[in-house]
Protein backbone atom coordinates (compact mmCIF):
# COMPACT_ATOMS: atom_id res chain seq x y z
CA UNK A 1 0.00 0.00 0.00
CA UNK A 2 1.40 3.29 -1.21
CA UNK A 3 0.85 5.68 1.97
CA UNK A 4 3.08 9.22 1.43
CA UNK A 5 4.94 10.09 3.90
CA UNK A 6 3.19 13.57 4.76
CA UNK A 7 0.37 11.80 5.28
CA UNK A 8 1.71 9.15 7.70
CA UNK A 9 3.51 11.86 10.01
CA UNK A 10 0.45 13.45 10.44
CA UNK A 11 -1.33 10.29 11.68
CA UNK A 12 1.14 9.13 13.62
CA UNK A 13 1.59 12.83 15.39
CA UNK A 14 -2.86 12.22 15.66
CA UNK A 15 -1.40 8.92 17.47
CA UNK A 16 0.77 10.67 19.80
CA UNK A 17 -2.00 12.81 21.56
CA UNK A 18 -3.94 9.99 22.52
CA UNK A 19 -0.91 8.16 24.42
CA UNK A 20 -0.81 5.65 21.40
CA UNK A 21 3.63 6.39 20.55
CA UNK A 22 4.56 3.45 22.35
CA UNK A 23 2.43 1.18 20.39
CA UNK A 24 2.41 2.58 16.99
CA UNK A 25 6.13 2.93 17.71
CA UNK A 26 6.64 -0.74 18.74
CA UNK A 27 4.47 -2.02 15.42
CA UNK A 28 6.51 -0.14 13.07
CA UNK A 29 9.96 -1.37 14.95
CA UNK A 30 8.47 -5.01 14.07
CA UNK A 31 7.49 -4.74 11.05
CA UNK A 32 11.23 -3.41 10.26
CA UNK A 33 12.89 -6.36 11.70
CA UNK A 34 10.39 -8.75 9.80
CA UNK A 35 11.47 -7.24 6.14
CA UNK A 36 15.04 -7.25 7.20
CA UNK A 37 14.57 -10.81 8.43
CA UNK A 38 13.28 -11.87 5.34
CA UNK A 39 15.93 -10.63 3.01
CA UNK A 40 18.56 -12.05 5.25
CA UNK A 41 16.73 -15.69 5.12
CA UNK A 42 16.04 -15.79 1.50
CA UNK A 43 19.18 -13.58 0.22
CA UNK A 44 21.21 -15.08 -2.45
CA UNK A 45 25.00 -14.27 -2.47
CA UNK A 46 25.94 -14.55 -6.31
CA UNK A 47 28.60 -16.97 -5.52
CA UNK A 48 25.67 -19.52 -4.64
CA UNK A 49 23.28 -21.45 -6.52
CA UNK A 50 19.60 -20.93 -6.46
CA UNK A 51 17.66 -23.34 -4.97
CA UNK A 52 15.10 -25.54 -7.27
CA UNK A 53 11.20 -23.95 -7.24
CA UNK A 54 10.13 -25.53 -10.09
CA UNK A 55 7.40 -27.63 -8.47
CA UNK A 56 6.04 -24.83 -6.26
CA UNK A 57 2.63 -23.42 -7.81
CA UNK A 58 1.40 -19.99 -7.90
CA UNK A 59 -1.15 -18.63 -5.55
CA UNK A 60 -4.13 -17.30 -6.51
CA UNK A 61 -6.81 -14.83 -4.95
CA UNK A 62 -9.71 -16.48 -4.98
CA UNK A 63 -13.36 -14.76 -5.78
CA UNK A 64 -14.82 -13.04 -3.24
CA UNK A 65 -17.08 -14.87 -0.96
CA UNK A 66 -20.10 -13.50 1.34
CA UNK A 67 -19.86 -15.14 4.45
CA UNK A 68 -22.98 -15.69 6.78
CA UNK A 69 -22.06 -12.95 9.16
CA UNK A 70 -25.03 -10.30 10.31
CA UNK A 71 -21.80 -7.71 11.69
CA UNK A 72 -21.11 -6.91 8.17
CA UNK A 73 -24.44 -6.37 6.94
CA UNK A 74 -25.64 -4.20 9.70
CA UNK A 75 -22.72 -2.17 8.88
CA UNK A 76 -23.28 -1.12 5.54
CA UNK A 77 -27.08 -1.19 6.82
CA UNK A 78 -26.50 2.30 9.12
CA UNK A 79 -22.32 2.88 8.75
CA UNK A 80 -23.52 5.67 6.36
CA UNK A 81 -25.79 7.61 8.56
CA UNK A 82 -22.80 7.74 11.48
CA UNK A 83 -21.06 10.75 11.28
CA UNK A 84 -18.05 12.15 12.28
CA UNK A 85 -18.15 15.69 14.83
CA UNK A 86 -15.14 18.08 15.40
CA UNK A 87 -15.64 21.64 16.83
CA UNK A 88 -13.51 24.86 17.62
CA UNK A 89 -13.82 27.12 20.54
CA UNK A 90 -12.50 30.28 20.40
CA UNK A 91 -10.33 31.87 22.97
CA UNK A 92 -12.57 33.03 25.97
CA UNK A 93 -12.49 35.85 27.94
CA UNK A 94 -11.28 35.23 32.09
CA UNK A 95 -13.61 34.58 34.41
CA UNK A 96 -12.91 35.24 37.70
CA UNK A 97 -15.76 33.18 39.01
CA UNK A 98 -17.51 30.33 37.66
CA UNK A 99 -20.96 31.46 38.36
CA UNK A 100 -24.14 28.87 38.89
CA UNK A 101 -26.55 29.11 35.32
CA UNK A 102 -30.16 30.66 36.77
CA UNK A 103 -32.33 27.42 37.12
CA UNK A 104 -29.24 24.94 37.34
CA UNK A 105 -30.19 22.57 40.18
CA UNK A 106 -28.14 23.19 43.20
CA UNK A 107 -25.89 20.33 44.39
CA UNK A 108 -27.69 17.32 45.47
CA UNK A 109 -31.02 18.77 44.82
CA UNK A 110 -33.44 16.11 43.56
CA UNK A 111 -30.66 13.97 42.26
CA UNK A 112 -28.75 16.11 40.10
CA UNK A 113 -25.09 17.40 40.25
CA UNK A 114 -22.44 19.09 37.46
CA UNK A 115 -22.33 16.85 34.60
CA UNK A 116 -19.29 18.01 33.69
CA UNK A 117 -17.64 16.69 36.50
CA UNK A 118 -18.93 13.13 35.73
CA UNK A 119 -17.32 13.83 32.59
CA UNK A 120 -13.93 14.38 34.45
CA UNK A 121 -14.18 11.13 36.19
CA UNK A 122 -14.61 8.95 33.25
CA UNK A 123 -13.31 10.82 30.21
CA UNK A 124 -10.46 12.18 32.32
CA UNK A 125 -10.76 15.30 29.68
CA UNK A 126 -12.03 18.82 31.35
CA UNK A 127 -13.31 21.08 28.80
CA UNK A 128 -16.27 19.37 27.28
CA UNK A 129 -14.92 17.95 24.32
CA UNK A 130 -14.13 14.76 23.52
CA UNK A 131 -10.75 13.83 22.24
CA UNK A 132 -8.30 15.74 19.42
CA UNK A 133 -7.45 19.02 21.36
CA UNK A 134 -5.02 21.46 19.73
CA UNK A 135 -3.59 24.11 21.82
CA UNK A 136 -3.79 24.57 25.77
CA UNK A 137 -5.69 25.15 28.28
CA UNK A 138 -4.25 29.02 28.17
CA UNK A 139 -5.78 29.74 24.80
CA UNK A 140 -5.81 28.87 20.87
CA UNK A 141 -8.18 27.26 19.07
CA UNK A 142 -9.35 23.57 20.21
CA UNK A 143 -10.50 21.18 18.11
CA UNK A 144 -12.65 18.13 19.51
CA UNK A 145 -13.83 15.17 18.15
CA UNK A 146 -16.88 13.00 18.55
CA UNK A 147 -19.73 11.43 16.80
CA UNK A 148 -23.88 11.17 15.74
CA UNK A 149 -25.73 10.04 14.05
CA UNK A 150 -28.29 10.98 11.60
CA UNK A 151 -32.11 10.23 12.19
CA UNK A 152 -33.59 12.61 9.53
CA UNK A 153 -33.30 12.52 6.08
CA UNK A 154 -33.82 16.50 6.71
CA UNK A 155 -30.37 16.47 7.93
CA UNK A 156 -31.09 16.29 11.82
CA UNK A 157 -28.37 14.64 13.66
CA UNK A 158 -28.27 13.17 17.71
CA UNK A 159 -24.89 12.97 19.41
CA UNK A 160 -23.83 13.95 23.19
CA UNK A 161 -24.28 17.43 25.02
CA UNK A 162 -20.73 17.17 25.94
CA UNK A 163 -18.97 16.45 22.02
CA UNK A 164 -21.00 20.18 21.24
CA UNK A 165 -20.80 22.05 24.44
CA UNK A 166 -19.01 25.24 24.62
CA UNK A 167 -18.36 24.98 20.99
CA UNK A 168 -18.16 28.22 18.86
CA UNK A 169 -18.21 26.42 15.69
CA UNK A 170 -19.57 22.92 15.00
CA UNK A 171 -18.36 20.50 11.82
CA UNK A 172 -20.02 17.53 10.20
CA UNK A 173 -18.24 14.95 8.32
CA UNK A 174 -20.35 11.74 6.53
CA UNK A 175 -18.57 8.85 5.72
CA UNK A 176 -19.37 9.85 2.10
CA UNK A 177 -17.41 13.05 2.11
CA UNK A 178 -13.87 13.15 0.95
CA UNK A 179 -11.20 13.06 3.18
CA UNK A 180 -9.59 16.25 2.61
CA UNK A 181 -7.54 17.25 6.02
CA UNK A 182 -7.70 21.25 5.04
CA UNK A 183 -11.74 20.52 4.96
CA UNK A 184 -13.40 20.79 8.24
CA UNK A 185 -16.67 19.52 6.89
CA UNK A 186 -20.03 20.38 6.90
CA UNK A 187 -21.55 23.30 9.23
CA UNK A 188 -23.92 22.49 11.58
CA UNK A 189 -26.23 24.35 14.41
CA UNK A 190 -27.40 23.29 17.75
CA UNK A 191 -31.17 22.68 17.64
CA UNK A 192 -31.00 22.22 21.82
CA UNK A 193 -29.24 20.37 24.07
CA UNK A 194 -30.64 18.90 27.13
CA UNK A 195 -27.22 18.70 29.91
CA UNK A 196 -29.26 16.61 32.28
CA UNK A 197 -28.92 13.58 29.98
CA UNK A 198 -25.94 14.65 27.81
CA UNK A 199 -28.24 15.00 24.81
CA UNK A 200 -27.87 17.42 22.24
CA UNK A 201 -29.50 17.86 18.65
CA UNK A 202 -27.75 19.35 15.94
CA UNK A 203 -28.45 20.60 12.04
CA UNK A 204 -26.74 20.35 8.67
CA UNK A 205 -28.02 21.91 5.66
CA UNK A 206 -28.43 19.84 2.79
CA UNK A 207 -29.98 19.80 -0.66
CA UNK A 208 -30.86 16.07 -0.54
CA UNK A 209 -32.32 13.43 1.84
CA UNK A 210 -29.22 11.92 3.68
CA UNK A 211 -29.29 8.42 4.72
CA UNK A 212 -30.82 7.97 8.21
CA UNK A 213 -30.37 5.45 10.73
CA UNK A 214 -33.37 4.02 13.12
CA UNK A 215 -33.73 3.98 16.93
CA UNK A 216 -34.91 0.85 18.55
CA UNK A 217 -36.97 0.22 21.64
CA UNK A 218 -34.37 0.10 24.37
CA UNK A 219 -36.61 -1.49 26.70
CA UNK A 220 -36.55 -4.52 24.77
CA UNK A 221 -32.73 -5.24 24.87
CA UNK A 222 -31.52 -8.12 27.04
CA UNK A 223 -28.25 -8.67 28.73
CA UNK A 224 -26.23 -10.92 26.69
CA UNK A 225 -27.80 -9.56 23.75
CA UNK A 226 -25.37 -8.88 20.46
CA UNK A 227 -24.38 -5.16 19.85
CA UNK A 228 -22.37 -2.86 17.79
CA UNK A 229 -20.47 0.23 18.84
CA UNK A 230 -20.09 2.69 15.82
CA UNK A 231 -18.01 6.15 15.52
CA UNK A 232 -14.80 8.16 15.43
CA UNK A 233 -12.33 6.39 18.07
CA UNK A 234 -9.26 8.75 18.47
CA UNK A 235 -10.49 10.65 15.64
CA UNK A 236 -10.02 7.29 13.24
CA UNK A 237 -14.05 7.50 11.43
CA UNK A 238 -16.54 4.41 10.37
CA UNK A 239 -14.83 2.48 13.49
CA UNK A 240 -16.78 -1.01 14.37
CA UNK A 241 -16.29 -2.92 17.73
CA UNK A 242 -18.91 -5.79 18.88
CA UNK A 243 -19.92 -6.88 22.25
CA UNK A 244 -22.80 -7.82 24.25
CA UNK A 245 -25.16 -6.21 25.96
CA UNK A 246 -23.66 -6.33 29.91
CA UNK A 247 -26.46 -4.58 32.20
CA UNK A 248 -29.03 -2.24 32.06
CA UNK A 249 -30.70 0.85 33.98
CA UNK A 250 -26.88 1.33 35.30
CA UNK A 251 -26.50 4.61 37.41
CA UNK A 252 -22.68 4.94 37.29
CA UNK A 253 -22.26 8.56 39.53
CA UNK A 254 -21.00 8.59 42.95
CA UNK A 255 -23.41 9.13 45.68
CA UNK A 256 -23.54 12.10 47.90
CA UNK A 257 -22.57 11.14 51.72
CA UNK A 258 -26.45 11.52 52.30
CA UNK A 259 -27.21 8.86 50.10
CA UNK A 260 -28.60 11.05 46.77
CA UNK A 261 -27.91 10.23 43.48
CA UNK A 262 -26.30 12.85 41.83
CA UNK A 263 -27.88 11.61 38.20
CA UNK A 264 -31.22 11.14 38.37
CA UNK A 265 -32.10 11.07 34.69
CA UNK A 266 -28.93 9.22 33.62
CA UNK A 267 -29.64 5.67 33.81
CA UNK A 268 -27.37 3.89 31.26
CA UNK A 269 -27.04 0.30 29.17
CA UNK A 270 -23.71 -0.98 30.33
CA UNK A 271 -21.48 -2.91 27.22
CA UNK A 272 -18.31 -4.72 26.64
CA UNK A 273 -18.37 -3.58 22.90
CA UNK A 274 -14.92 -1.54 22.59
CA UNK A 275 -15.54 2.09 23.38
CA UNK A 276 -13.01 4.59 23.47
CA UNK A 277 -12.60 8.72 23.46
CA UNK A 278 -14.47 9.59 20.27
CA UNK A 279 -17.57 7.37 20.56
CA UNK A 280 -18.88 9.48 22.06
CA UNK A 281 -22.32 10.59 20.69
CA UNK A 282 -22.17 7.12 18.18
CA UNK A 283 -24.44 4.40 17.93
CA UNK A 284 -24.91 1.08 20.03
CA UNK A 285 -26.60 -0.73 17.74
CA UNK A 286 -28.90 -4.28 17.92
CA UNK A 287 -28.42 -7.22 15.35
CA UNK A 288 -31.87 -6.04 14.14
CA UNK A 289 -30.02 -2.44 13.50
CA UNK A 290 -31.68 -0.63 15.55
CA UNK A 291 -30.07 2.15 17.59
CA UNK A 292 -31.04 1.33 21.84
CA UNK A 293 -27.93 3.47 23.10
CA UNK A 294 -26.02 6.53 22.36
CA UNK A 295 -22.43 5.47 23.42
CA UNK A 296 -21.72 8.03 26.03
CA UNK A 297 -19.06 7.51 28.99
CA UNK A 298 -16.62 4.69 29.56
CA UNK A 299 -14.77 3.60 32.80
CA UNK A 300 -11.16 3.63 32.29
CA UNK A 301 -7.96 4.43 33.89
CA UNK A 302 -5.73 4.93 30.42
CA UNK A 303 -8.31 6.55 28.00
CA UNK A 304 -8.89 3.55 26.53
CA UNK A 305 -11.62 1.05 26.94
CA UNK A 306 -11.22 -1.72 29.40
CA UNK A 307 -14.29 -3.47 28.72
CA UNK A 308 -17.00 -1.57 30.28
CA UNK A 309 -18.73 1.82 28.42
CA UNK A 310 -22.13 3.45 28.92
CA UNK A 311 -24.70 3.94 26.73
CA UNK A 312 -27.59 6.11 27.01
CA UNK A 313 -30.55 4.09 26.10
CA UNK A 314 -32.64 4.74 23.31
CA UNK A 315 -36.12 5.80 24.68
CA UNK A 316 -34.35 8.22 26.93
CA UNK A 317 -33.04 10.00 23.55
CA UNK A 318 -36.51 9.76 21.79
CA UNK A 319 -37.98 11.56 24.59
CA UNK A 320 -35.79 14.02 24.93
CA UNK A 321 -35.06 14.45 20.72
CA UNK A 322 -38.98 15.22 20.80
CA UNK A 323 -38.45 18.04 23.07
CA UNK A 324 -35.95 19.74 21.33
CA UNK A 325 -36.88 20.24 17.93
CA UNK A 326 -40.07 21.23 19.82
CA UNK A 327 -41.22 25.07 18.87
CA UNK A 328 -39.28 25.63 22.83
CA UNK A 329 -36.16 24.02 21.87
CA UNK A 330 -35.74 22.33 25.40
CA UNK A 331 -36.87 19.83 27.57
CA UNK A 332 -39.57 20.55 30.49
CA UNK A 333 -40.24 18.32 33.32
CA UNK A 334 -42.17 17.75 36.13
CA UNK A 335 -41.94 18.59 39.71
CA UNK A 336 -43.98 19.27 42.76
CA UNK A 337 -40.58 20.80 44.82
CA UNK A 338 -39.38 18.37 47.03
CA UNK A 339 -35.91 16.86 48.32
CA UNK A 340 -35.41 13.56 49.68
CA UNK A 341 -32.77 11.07 50.37
CA UNK A 342 -33.13 8.17 47.81
CA UNK A 343 -30.73 5.71 50.23
CA UNK A 344 -32.29 4.99 53.88
CA UNK A 345 -31.04 2.37 56.10
CA UNK A 346 -34.33 -0.13 56.74
CA UNK A 347 -34.27 1.14 60.58
CA UNK A 348 -35.58 4.30 59.12
CA UNK A 349 -38.17 2.55 57.27
CA UNK A 350 -39.20 0.61 60.86
CA UNK A 351 -39.56 3.35 62.71
CA UNK A 352 -41.29 5.69 60.49
CA UNK A 353 -43.57 2.80 59.57
CA UNK A 354 -42.90 2.16 55.73
CA UNK A 355 -41.14 -0.77 53.24
CA UNK A 356 -41.37 1.39 50.28
CA UNK A 357 -41.51 4.77 49.39
CA UNK A 358 -39.08 8.21 50.60
CA UNK A 359 -39.36 10.48 53.45
CA UNK A 360 -39.63 14.31 53.23
CA UNK A 361 -36.10 15.84 53.57
CA UNK A 362 -37.25 19.78 52.29
CA UNK A 363 -40.04 21.54 50.63
CA UNK A 364 -39.62 24.59 48.80
CA UNK A 365 -42.19 26.87 49.40
CA UNK A 366 -43.69 28.00 45.93
CA UNK A 367 -43.75 24.12 45.14
CA UNK A 368 -46.73 22.23 44.31
CA UNK A 369 -45.96 19.86 47.21
CA UNK A 370 -45.93 23.22 49.97
CA UNK A 371 -49.28 24.47 48.50
CA UNK A 372 -51.29 20.93 48.95
CA UNK A 373 -49.62 20.86 52.14
CA UNK A 374 -47.06 18.47 52.17
CA UNK A 375 -44.17 18.56 55.00
CA UNK A 376 -40.24 17.83 55.86
CA UNK A 377 -40.97 14.10 57.53
CA UNK A 378 -43.87 12.94 55.51
CA UNK A 379 -43.47 9.85 53.73
CA UNK A 380 -44.69 9.65 50.15
CA UNK A 381 -45.74 6.46 49.46
CA UNK A 382 -47.95 6.69 46.01
CA UNK A 383 -48.86 8.32 43.28
CA UNK A 384 -52.54 8.14 42.01
CA UNK A 385 -53.11 4.96 43.80
CA UNK A 386 -49.62 3.10 42.58
CA UNK A 387 -47.47 2.17 45.52
CA UNK A 388 -43.44 3.71 44.81
CA UNK A 389 -40.96 1.75 45.11
CA UNK A 390 -38.31 4.41 45.58
CA UNK A 391 -36.78 7.74 44.70
CA UNK A 392 -36.25 7.01 41.62
CA UNK A 393 -39.63 5.79 40.85
CA UNK A 394 -41.14 8.91 42.19
CA UNK A 395 -38.76 11.26 40.00
CA UNK A 396 -39.55 9.57 36.86
CA UNK A 397 -43.27 9.38 37.21
CA UNK A 398 -43.44 13.52 38.09
CA UNK A 399 -41.04 14.76 35.47
CA UNK A 400 -42.03 12.81 33.02
CA UNK A 401 -46.22 14.61 33.58
CA UNK A 402 -47.16 17.71 32.13
CA UNK A 403 -46.53 20.91 34.13
CA UNK A 404 -49.83 22.04 35.22
CA UNK A 405 -51.48 18.95 35.41
CA UNK A 406 -52.36 17.49 39.23
CA UNK A 407 -51.51 14.49 40.67
CA UNK A 408 -52.68 12.38 44.01
CA UNK A 409 -50.26 11.70 46.26
CA UNK A 410 -50.26 9.15 49.44
CA UNK A 411 -48.42 10.21 52.56
CA UNK A 412 -47.64 9.11 55.96
CA UNK A 413 -47.28 11.37 58.49
CA UNK A 414 -47.48 10.33 62.20
CA UNK A 415 -48.16 6.65 61.23
CA UNK A 416 -51.15 8.47 59.27
CA UNK A 417 -52.21 7.56 55.92
CA UNK A 418 -52.97 11.06 54.11
CA UNK A 419 -53.55 12.18 50.48
CA UNK A 420 -53.48 15.13 48.59
CA UNK A 421 -53.69 16.62 44.99
CA UNK A 422 -50.40 18.26 43.73
CA UNK A 423 -50.44 20.55 40.85
CA UNK A 424 -47.09 19.91 38.41
CA UNK A 425 -44.75 22.50 38.19
CA UNK A 426 -41.79 23.15 35.77
CA UNK A 427 -38.60 21.84 37.51
CA UNK A 428 -36.46 24.23 35.82
CA UNK A 429 -38.60 26.72 37.68
CA UNK A 430 -38.56 25.10 41.17
CA UNK A 431 -34.74 24.96 41.01
CA UNK A 432 -34.85 28.67 39.52
CA UNK A 433 -36.78 29.84 43.11
CA UNK A 434 -34.79 27.71 45.38
CA UNK A 435 -31.51 29.15 44.06
CA UNK A 436 -33.04 32.55 44.25
CA UNK A 437 -33.17 33.73 41.08
CA UNK A 438 -37.52 34.22 41.15
CA UNK A 439 -36.96 37.20 39.00
CA UNK A 440 -35.65 35.12 36.38
CA UNK A 441 -38.58 33.69 33.88
CA UNK A 442 -38.63 30.41 32.53
CA UNK A 443 -36.72 30.48 29.79
CA UNK A 444 -34.04 31.71 31.32
CA UNK A 445 -30.92 29.70 30.51
CA UNK A 446 -32.22 28.78 26.76
CA UNK A 447 -32.92 32.51 25.65
CA UNK A 448 -29.40 33.90 27.65
CA UNK A 449 -27.64 30.68 25.71
CA UNK A 450 -29.22 31.98 22.23
CA UNK A 451 -27.65 34.72 22.09
CA UNK A 452 -24.23 33.69 23.71
CA UNK A 453 -24.53 30.98 20.89
CA UNK A 454 -25.82 33.16 17.98
CA UNK A 455 -23.97 36.39 18.57
CA UNK A 456 -21.28 35.77 21.07
CA UNK A 457 -23.00 38.21 23.75
CA UNK A 458 -24.09 38.35 27.27
CA UNK A 459 -26.79 41.80 27.94
CA UNK A 460 -28.23 42.78 31.23
CA UNK A 461 -30.69 45.56 32.23
CA UNK A 462 -29.55 49.32 31.46
CA UNK A 463 -28.26 49.75 35.12
CA UNK A 464 -29.55 53.44 36.66
CA UNK A 465 -26.51 55.40 36.58
CA UNK A 466 -25.87 54.71 33.11
CA UNK A 467 -29.77 55.21 32.20
CA UNK A 468 -29.07 58.68 33.99
CA UNK A 469 -26.48 59.58 32.49
CA UNK A 470 -27.26 58.27 29.07
CA UNK A 471 -30.50 59.34 28.81
CA UNK A 472 -31.64 56.21 27.51
CA UNK A 473 -33.52 53.67 30.05
CA UNK A 474 -35.33 51.40 27.58
CA UNK A 475 -32.79 48.62 26.04
CA UNK A 476 -30.00 46.05 26.71
CA UNK A 477 -26.56 47.00 27.79
CA UNK A 478 -23.37 44.66 26.50
CA UNK A 479 -21.70 43.06 29.17
CA UNK A 480 -19.38 40.91 27.54
CA UNK A 481 -18.27 39.72 24.08
CA UNK A 482 -16.71 36.49 23.06
CA UNK A 483 -13.45 36.96 20.86
CA UNK A 484 -14.07 35.87 17.44
CA UNK A 485 -17.45 36.14 17.41
CA UNK A 486 -20.32 37.63 15.22
CA UNK A 487 -20.73 40.13 17.49
CA UNK A 488 -17.34 40.71 17.97
CA UNK A 489 -16.48 40.74 14.21
CA UNK A 490 -19.16 43.02 13.36
CA UNK A 491 -17.85 45.78 15.53
CA UNK A 492 -20.17 45.49 19.38
CA UNK A 493 -17.90 45.91 22.17
CA UNK A 494 -18.55 45.27 26.09
CA UNK A 495 -20.53 48.71 26.90
CA UNK A 496 -22.75 49.60 24.34
CA UNK A 497 -26.73 49.53 24.60
CA UNK A 498 -28.98 47.99 22.24
CA UNK A 499 -32.17 49.59 21.62
CA UNK A 500 -32.98 47.98 18.32
CA UNK A 501 -32.54 44.55 16.41
CA UNK A 502 -33.22 44.50 12.75
CA UNK A 503 -35.60 47.18 13.02
CA UNK A 504 -37.12 45.76 16.20
CA UNK A 505 -37.31 47.70 19.30
CA UNK A 506 -35.05 46.15 22.46
CA UNK A 507 -36.65 47.49 25.05
CA UNK A 508 -35.52 45.33 28.12
CA UNK A 509 -34.14 41.87 28.42
CA UNK A 510 -37.03 39.48 27.06
CA UNK A 511 -38.00 41.51 24.36
CA UNK A 512 -34.28 40.88 23.14
CA UNK A 513 -33.98 37.33 23.79
CA UNK A 514 -37.31 37.03 21.95
CA UNK A 515 -35.72 38.95 19.27
CA UNK A 516 -32.38 36.58 19.25
CA UNK A 517 -34.46 33.37 19.47
CA UNK A 518 -35.84 33.88 15.82
CA UNK A 519 -32.77 35.14 13.95
CA UNK A 520 -31.66 31.89 11.73
CA UNK A 521 -28.40 31.18 10.01
CA UNK A 522 -27.36 33.51 6.83
CA UNK A 523 -29.90 36.23 8.41
CA UNK A 524 -29.05 40.08 8.06
CA UNK A 525 -28.57 41.34 11.76
CA UNK A 526 -28.45 44.83 11.89
CA UNK A 527 -27.97 46.64 15.57
CA UNK A 528 -29.11 50.06 16.61
CA UNK A 529 -26.61 50.67 19.78
CA UNK A 530 -25.62 54.03 21.56
CA UNK A 531 -22.42 54.68 23.13
CA UNK A 532 -22.26 54.59 27.31
CA UNK A 533 -20.61 57.41 27.28
CA UNK A 534 -22.56 59.94 25.22
CA UNK A 535 -25.52 61.53 26.67
CA UNK A 536 -27.97 61.76 23.51
CA UNK A 537 -25.81 60.48 20.90
CA UNK A 538 -27.51 59.86 17.84
CA UNK A 539 -27.91 55.84 16.61
CA UNK A 540 -24.77 53.86 15.29
CA UNK A 541 -25.80 50.88 13.15
CA UNK A 542 -23.81 47.88 13.18
CA UNK A 543 -24.37 44.55 11.70
CA UNK A 544 -23.53 41.54 9.48
CA UNK A 545 -24.87 38.04 8.02
CA UNK A 546 -24.70 35.33 10.57
CA UNK A 547 -22.59 32.28 9.67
Amino acid sequence: MDISTSKFTSWFERAKNHRLTTTFALLATLSTGILVGSVITHGVSGKEQAPDSSDAKQLVIPSPTTLSNGFSQIVKQVGPAVVNINTESLPKQSQTKRNRRPGQPPQGYDGQGDMQDFFNRFFGNPGGGDDDSDGGPMGGERRALGSGFIVDPRGYIITNNHVVDKADKIYVRLSSDPDNPTDPGRAAKVIGTDKETDIAVIKIETDKPLPTIKLGNSDSAQVGDWVLAIGSPFGLSQTVSAGIVSAKNRSIDEPSPSGVSQSQFQRFIQTDAAINPGNSGGPLVDMAGQVIGMNTAIYTSSMGSMGVGFAMPANTIVNVYNMLIGPEHKVVRGSIGISFQSATSSAVGRVYGFKNGIIVSTVTPSGGAAKAGIKPGDVIVSIDGRQIKDGDDLVNDISARKVGSTVKLGYLRDGKQNTADVTIGDRAKTYADIAGDNDNDDNTPQESDAGQTKLGITVSAIPSPVAQKTGISRGVIVTAVRPGSFADENGLSKGAIITEINRKPVTDEASYRAIVNSLKSKDDVVFVIHSPNQKGGGNNYVGGTLP
